[in-house]
């Protein structure tokens, strides 16, 4: 079992910037494929971005040159960058787990199986 538990989010107006956290455990964000998913009430989930043990990096066409995706896995922690945040950005950001050291090539939630509570993040104009 794998806890996660996300922090960082907030309320910012457009352009801004977050830097959300997830704290999982030093075994899982160095063996683990991690990822951040988002969803806004009544639309499907959508992958963000995630991170293989190898630190192989992938994003979705929505975020890419804006967010960013690291982890230090001696805190055990893996974090999310947001910059030049946009309203369509608004969300509830999840942390996941997948206990595999690769990540697929398509941002699937259905392929993680350990997710974290959320952490809200609302960008205004």
């Amino acid at each position: 079992q794998v806890q996660l538990v996300e922090s960082g989010g907030g309320s910012v107006q457009a352009g801004g910037s977050l830097r959300l956290s997830c704290a999982a455990s030093a075994y899982a964000t160095s063996n683990y494929c991690m990822g951040w998913f988002r969803q806004v009430p009544g639309n499907e989930r959508e992958g963000v971005t995630t991170i293989s043990r190898y630190g192989t990096t992938m994003y979705a066409d929505s975020v890419k040159g804006r967010f960013t995706i690291s982890k230090d896995n001696a805190k055990g922690t893996l974090y999310l960058q947001l910059d030049s945040l946009k309203p369509e950005d608004t969300a509830m950001y999840y942390c996941a787990a997948r206990p595999w050291d690769t990540c697929v090539v398509v941002l699937r939630g259905s392929d993680f199986p350990y997710w974290g509570q959320g952490t809200q993040v609302t960008v205004s104009t």
